[in-house]
């Protein structure tokens, strides 16, 4: 989705202090605008035109979709209960309980959540209790997992956990559920089938592939996916090579979002399970450190743990971004656990990373197996180039990342001297801070900006009524909400 925009927030004088009464009822106008009037049958996507007549995910949506993948119905979900935890606003439980709803009614046969919700009775989804779509195809050959998940038998029924899509619906149905007690039946179950999908699909050296297309009657073979070290291939294709062989995978923080997710539900539920594949898949970070002179983190790996092609602008290389969310990730675990086995691999990723910044402190998203040359990539038409220069990039890829290296290494230095349950900072919402997110909203409760969307035929278009950003709600109603609440210590 491209989109150019300018939000009316930053535009704003600055306004005077306000205090947590009107905090509270901003707070609740903009949860009943956004759940009244923004609400696809209680799920919600990334953008909408102002007067809600368009809608759009990372493609259109219009008033029979919804998205899952962040930031769609999972992420406003969690702002609602946000909100509530913040003011015990009925209003806010009960635009969350529609969320959740709209959650279950796209569970997939499969256990997670495709991209998007289709709400139209002629979808061919496999959805987990409608029961439309392909039938759920539960053969194999014994060894499962991506072997047999990539070849598409069952297409309908598709689980992502690319993009955080099925983690973060399950970490909003476990905040739901722990809300309402378990009460509300329907989301207790389907909450605890999409876990079972979740722990059924992780392999024994504790990865995850990027999606599974049914559900785990059988974890994937471990005599055909061996837990191994990763290590380097003795030669790689400097081509895209379009196999698909990456069984493994890191990209856009996979593993990362799977442990923030039963972590959660361990906490949650305090079920040992949860807390073992949590464990488990720290375990494969530690694996998948690649050997010197690398010792960071690549995007993707085979069934032997090499670094492998994904898309055709994603080589095998060592990666700057999910290097970080990886570091990240075992920082949380320690956290968790309070076992120092994985905090091991941080400081020798850090050193490699400081040894590896680009100018003005950039890290790369790819560097190249063992020379560590930066690599990006050239575009002509569908066709990508692998290229040593930084010159005319695309633009829709993250080739250069800001660099995470500090804040990484300060808070591995604390929890080291402080221990594994030292306090986290959470930074205060000032009463001007507020105030100004106040001040932006319109009559209705709507925060709305200036910007460009697409219209059902793909056309760029800028509403007349401005744009409501999915994003821009969620940020506004977690600081709201928690300048309410610090109010009350």
């Amino acid at each position: 989705m491209l989109m150019s925009l300018t939000v009316l927030l930053g535009t704003l004088p600055a306004a005077a202090q306000t205090t947590p009464a009107k905090a509270r009822d901003a707070l609740h106008r903009a949860v009943v605008f956004m759940h009244m009037h923004i609400a696809t049958q209680g799920g919600y996507n990334w953008v909408a035109s102002g007067d809600g007549k368009l809608r759009m995910g990372e493609g259109w949506a219009g008033m029979t979709k919804a998205w899952v993948q962040p930031p769609g119905t999972p992420s406003i979900g969690q702002a609602f209960l946000d909100a509530y935890d913040a003011t015990g606003d009925p209003a806010a439980l009960a635009a969350a309980r529609d969320a959740a709803h709209a959650l279950v009614h796209g569970q997939l046969q499969s256990g997670g959540w495709h991209y998007h919700i289709d709400f139209a009775e002629s979808t061919r989804l496999a959805y987990r209790l409608s029961k439309r779509g392909d039938a759920v195809d539960k053969s194999d050959d014994g060894v499962g997992g991506w072997q047999q998940w990539s070849k598409r038998r069952n297409r309908y029924n598709v689980s992502q956990l690319d993009d955080d899509t099925t983690q973060a619906a399950l970490r909003f149905l476990i905040r739901y559920d722990q809300a309402v007690k378990s009460k509300d039946k329907s989301v207790h179950a389907a909450l605890r089938y999409g876990l079972d999908a979740l722990l059924g699909t992780q392999y024994a050296n504790g990865g995850w592939s990027a999606n599974f297309d049914r559900f785990p009657k059988s974890p994937p073979n471990t005599s055909h996916y061996p837990p191994l070290a990763a290590s380097y291939p003795n030669t790689w294709s400097r081509t895209w090579t379009n196999d698909w062989t990456g069984c493994y995978v890191l990209n856009d923080d996979i593993v990362a979002d799977a442990i923030d997710t039963l972590l959660a539900a361990h906490r949650a539920y305090d079920d040992p399970r949860y807390l073992a594949g949590a464990q488990l898949a720290g375990a494969f970070l530690i694996r998948a450190q690649m050997p010197d002179p690398q010792p960071a983190w690549a995007q993707q790996y085979d069934r032997h743990m090499h670094p492998v092609w994904s898309r055709k602008f994603e080589p095998p290389a060592i990666c700057g971004h999910e290097s970080q969310t990886a570091m990240r990730a075992l920082l949380t675990l320690y956290r968790a656990t309070g076992d120092k086995t994985f905090l091991k691999p941080v400081p020798r990723a850090i050193a490699y990373f400081r040894k590896s910044e680009l100018p003005g402190g950039k890290l790369a998203r790819f560097y190249e197996l063992k020379t560590n040359r930066p690599l990006y990539f050239k575009r002509t038409g569908n066709r990508y180039d692998l290229t040593y220069s930084d010159d005319e990039l695309p633009d829709h890829y993250g080739f250069i990342q800001d660099s995470r290296i500090d804040a990484i290494e300060a808070e591995y230095k604390h929890l080291l001297a402080r221990g594994h349950d030292a306090p986290q900072e959470v930074g205060k919402v000032s009463a001007q801070d507020a105030a100004r997110i106040i001040t932006a909203m319109d009559d209705r409760g709507a925060w709305v900006e200036r910007g460009i969307m697409r219209n059902a035929e793909g056309r760029k278009v800028e509403p007349e009524s401005g744009i409501i950003l999915s994003k821009t709600f969620i940020r506004n109603v977690e600081r709201l909400s928690r300048y309410v609440k610090q109010s009350r210590r």
